[in-house]
């Protein structure tokens, strides 16, 4: 081991800053020099790069104070973020992102890369700042870096690339599974809600509801509902003024909307259904839809407000939370069991998501979702979250949705009209049984997938690890 030394970046590198010309100038820009920001690594994965989002010209670069890079210089972001790294394959320039590396001669650029790969941690302690963490050239030059003789050097190259080719066959084939799932996930819904999951449950009922018999039941508990609701406010209002009308009357419940039926074209578009299922719509099976609370959330307080980030392949995540003091809101908006929320606002992609609120812990929600209020004497909630997660909703969704500027909407008018397949409670209960019997096995294999995903990036580090420890090659 005596022929290993242990030596400062910048002894045995040259350490390079970039710029950014002026913006005002548009002849700085789209020329022929390939410049870089730390962005153009974002999820880069190859190890060398020659091109980044945009080109400067020759008058870009000699009005800033970024350099023209020589290839397989070593490019290292040093702030927003601290880490992402590269070798150029061309002459390059970058923006002040990064302070790039020129070893000497008794350092191999390759050597160099995965050691800065292996060194992100101890970097980021040399980092200072307030707004943001940033290295200097001076400090990152104080980087110990252990040198071997560059055989040695070139060997540990091979060794670390030889184990990472493995690693990357086996992430590679790891995702593949992962989008197999998911298809297959999808599968589960489809079939579900074309009533093929029930088949043979199906062919063993005698008593299950004709079409027309299913709408009348639907109409009628609507109708039902609504007396009730209307008969509890009744109750509230000669409360309210037995008490001496002390504070706001209760607000009488507003009427449900009324929508059109599906017509003969729409139908044709929809895909059959068993003889004991009807199309419908939303409209049918809900009371109204609700918007959530449009008031700020705060870091601390009494009670979560569940937003969109908190919605996750059908579930919620408790894991990042806002939280309400207000007690009105907490009152009027406060979730109760097997709620379906729907995310009205969000990214094209991800907009018209939906989650079940199983009661985990007193939550409300906020301005981008919708609550649907389902008639529970009739619909399931699993039934009706599984359904807006299914392909027929989202391509539905995707037709109907107001697409913005990285945004896109989805209303509680548009909502309400979402044809969705409509069949007895009991079949319903049945095909929730049957779905997550399915699902939970998915559920996990896929969590065995993501767990041997986050110990090849253990691995990977641990090579890494290795060969810096001089533990990799003898």
């Amino acid at each position: 081991m005596s022929d290993w030394q242990t030596k400062n970046l910048g002894d045995i590198c040259k350490i390079i800053g970039g710029g950014t010309p002026s913006t005002k100038e548009e002849e700085y820009f789209e020329g022929d020099v390939a410049w870089l920001t730390p962005a153009d690594l974002t999820g880069y994965k190859n190890k060398y790069i020659s091109e980044g989002r945009r080109n400067l010209t020759e008058a870009g670069l000699n009005n800033s104070s970024a350099k023209l890079l020589p290839k397989g210089s070593v490019l290292f972001s040093s702030r927003a973020p601290i880490g992402y790294v590269a070798i150029s394959a061309r002459p390059l320039a970058t923006n002040q992102g990064f302070r790039s590396l020129v070893p000497n001669d008794e350092l191999k650029n390759e050597y160099l890369y995965y050691f800065l790969k292996s060194a992100k941690h101890e970097a980021e302690k040399l980092a200072s700042g307030t707004t943001f963490k940033e290295i200097s050239g001076k400090n990152l030059g104080k980087l110990k870096i252990p040198v071997p003789p560059l055989p040695t050097q070139h060997r540990i190259v091979e060794k670390i690339e030889e184990l990472f080719s493995e690693l990357d066959n086996g992430v590679e084939n790891l995702k593949k599974a992962q989008k197999q799932l998911k298809t297959y996930r999808q599968a589960v819904l489809k079939d579900a809600f074309e009533g093929k999951l029930t088949k043979e449950w199906r062919e063993q009922q005698d008593d299950l509801p004709t079409p027309e018999e299913l709408l009348r039941l639907i109409k009628a508990e609507r109708k039902a509902y609504r007396r009730r609701e209307l008969a509890e406010w009744e109750k509230e209002v000669e409360q309210w003024e037995k008490d001496g009308k002390l504070g706001k009357k209760p607000t009488k419940p507003r009427k449900s909307r009324s929508v059109d039926e599906l017509t003969d074209e729409e139908l044709s578009e929809l895909h059959d259904l068993p003889e004991n299922w009807v199309w419908g719509k939303i409209n049918d099976i809900t009371l109204r839809v609700e918007y959530g609370t449009s008031n700020k959330s705060l870091e601390e307080g009494e009670i979560p407000v569940l937003r969109m980030g908190n919605m996750q392949n059908g579930k919620i995540d408790w894991s990042d939370l806002k939280y309400s003091n207000d007690p009105k809101d907490n009152e009027e908006y406060l979730l109760k069991k097997e709620d379906v929320l729907f995310n009205r606002t969000n990214s094209p992609e991800l907009v018209g998501k939906s989650v079940i609120y199983k009661g985990e812990r007193p939550a409300i929600f906020a301005g981008y979702l919708i609550r649907l209020n389902q008639i529970r004497e009739v619909m399931n909630g699993y039934y009706l979250n599984y359904f807006l997660n299914s392909v027929t909703a989202k391509n539905h969704g995707n037709t109907v949705k107001t697409d913005g500027v990285n945004q896109s909407n989805i209303n509680g008018t548009k909502l309400v009209n979402y044809p969705i397949p409509l069949c007895s409670k009991k079949e319903q209960d049945q095909i929730v049984q049957e779905i997550e019997s399915r699902l939970s096995v998915i559920d996990q294999l896929e969590q065995t997938i993501n767990e041997n995903l986050q110990k090849a990036e253990a691995l990977r580090q641990s090579i890494l690890k290795k060969a810096f420890g001089r533990e990799l090659v003898n």
